[in-house]
Formats: C-alpha cells, sequence, structure tokens
C-alpha cells in the first residue's frame, strides 16, 4: 500500500530535507516541479541526487519520493533516479508522460542496479486532457495510482472553489476514484489544502475524502501530516470489529455467517474488512 502521508519539500530547500526525514510522515516528497522557481531547477536537482546518493534515505526511515515535471522528464529523472528512491509524483500526468517515465525508468533501474520495477509512479491529475485520459493512463502498467492536483486541475477548467462547486468538485474526485479501482489501481492520493493553519476544517476534509475512497493524502507543512495520520488509520475498535468479521467469515468456510450483530456477512463485507486491517498493518 501507499504511504498514508506525504509532504512536500521544495527541492530547492535542502536544508530542509534532514528535519522533514526525521519527522513522522510516511513519505518526504523533495518537490522538483511547482515549489521550485525556473532560475533554481538545476540547483534542487542537485540536491535531490545528492541526498539520494549520500545513502540518507535509508530502509528503516519514512520513504523518499521526488515530484517531477512531465517537461523535464530526462533531467528530473536522472537526479532522482537512485538508491533511496522509493517512488516518483509525475506532476499533469497523460498517458504520453507515463510512457516516456516508463521508459526513462526501465533504462535507469538497469544501469544503477536498481531492481526492475522498484520506483513507484503516482500520477497526479491536474489538468482535463489528464482527466479525459484517466482509463488509458490507468491503462499503462508502470502506473501504481493516482494523485489529484487539484488547484492545477480547477485552474485549468477554469473552475472556482466554493459551496457553489461543491458537488462538481466531488464529482471529478469520484471520477478519479472510479477510474482507479476499476483498473485495479492502489487508491488514490488525496489533494492536499494550502490553509495550513486551519487542521480541523483540514481534518474534516480528510475524513470526507476517505468516505469517497482516497487512502493517502498530500501536505505542505509538518502539522498536516498528524491529522492525515490520525484520520486515515483504523480505530482500534474498527480493527477488533473487522478482526472479528474475518474470523467468522474464515470459520464459516463459505457457508452462511453473522456478524455480532446479527447481520449477515457477504464477501464485499469481508473485503472492506480487510482493507481495514491491510491499513491498520501499513500504520505500524
Amino acid at each position: 500500500m501507499l504511504p498514508r502521508s506525504f509532504l512536500y519539500v521544495p527541492g530547492n530547500r535542502p536544508d530542509l530535507f534532514p528535519k522533514a526525514a526525521a519527522g513522522p510522515a510516511d513519505a518526504v516528497v523533495l518537490d522538483l516541479e511547482d515549489a521550485v522557481p525556473l532560475p533554481e531547477k538545476a540547483a534542487a536537482r542537485e540536491a535531490v541526487r545528492d541526498r539520494l546518493g549520500s545513502g540518507a534515505s535509508a530502509p528503516g526511515s519514512g520513504e523518499t519520493w521526488v515530484r517531477v515535471s512531465p517537461t523535464a522528464l530526462e533531467d528530473d529523472l536522472d537526479a532522482a533516479v537512485r538508491q533511496g528512491l522509493d517512488g516518483l509524483l509525475l506532476a499533469t500526468v497523460t498517458p504520453a508522460a507515463v510512457r516516456t517515465v516508463a521508459a526513462l525508468l526501465a533504462r535507469l533501474e538497469a544501469e544503477r542496479g536498481l531492481v526492475p520495477g522498484s520506483v513507484r509512479v503516482v500520477g497526479l491529475v491536474e489538468s482535463a486532457e489528464g482527466l479525459l485520459s484517466l482509463a488509458e493512463s490507468a491503462a499503462e502498467e508502470r502506473l501504481t495510482a493516482f494523485g489529484i492536483g487539484e488547484v492545477d486541475l480547477l485552474g485549468d477548467l477554469r473552475m472556482s472553489r466554493g459551496p457553489a462547486t461543491d458537488a462538481a468538485v466531488t464529482h471529478l474526485r469520484t471520477q478519479v476514484v472510479v477510474h482507479s479501482a476499476a483498473a485495479g489501481l492502489e487508491a488514490p492520493v488525496a489533494p492536499t489544502s494550502t490553509d495550513f493553519r486551519d487542521l480541523d476544517a483540514f481534518a474534516e476534509s480528510t475524513r470526507a475524502l476517505l468516505d469517497l475512497g482516497f487512502r493517502s493524502r498530500t501536505a505542505v507543512h509538518p502539522a498536516q501530516v498528524p491529522v492525515v495520520h490520525d484520520v486515515l488509520t483504523p480505530t482500534a475498535e474498527q480493527v477488533a470489529d473487522a478482526r472479528d468479521l474475518v474470523a467468522r467469515f474464515d470459520a464459516a468456510e463459505g457457508g452462511v455467517t453473522t456478524d455480532a450483530r446479527g447481520r449477515l456477512i457477504d464477501a464485499a463485507v469481508v473485503r472492506e474488512a480487510r482493507e481495514v486491517l491491510a491499513r491498520a498493518e501499513r500504520a505500524g
């Protein structure tokens, strides 16, 4: 399963890399895209290259991901793909961009001694083109999951965010969830909120995104990370109920059985229970 939390760190701020890696985030995302001004891209790539090459991102710590730009894939992947990299966030995903990333990853993994296919790829839906080509992108073998870059997506669609567009935004999110499930991808990564001061609102929106089918979320500030973990980690009661359901179902060996409240247990209920247990195990 993907990490619960992805904390963005600007690639041109190597002074922040160690602090972010030592924090609670499941994954730190060294950002080579929007967070880095164009004149500082080369220096940011060098900082990412040095960070990964130093071995600082060792197993046992949080994962290390890099967000890359579709307009600079060769340069970004040359800096990022080396020992210690767990995955890539591909900005403005399209089928063509996924295919380009797949070809570059295959070559660089072989050249640099990485296990073939070990670098996961999350494609960020940030444009009308990306939204309309969800099925085609999802069919690309190298894609692990989708995420949403909602500010960019709404900007491309010329949509404003507010009460009048809440239903439309939910519809956009649902399309990503549906295509992910239909293609057998991992559950998608939820968009973040740039309002990192209002953590109550962030928790509320995270709960809504969890109910909608998202199982991870990006963050732009360390204070958001514990909120993501609190919401996305099943409670002890949920875990106990899930274990009981699975145990009852397994004991029935395919026969009819009920839960502790006398309700019938079917395959869909058990599938949900197993997913709860997998999420709890991911949280450690």
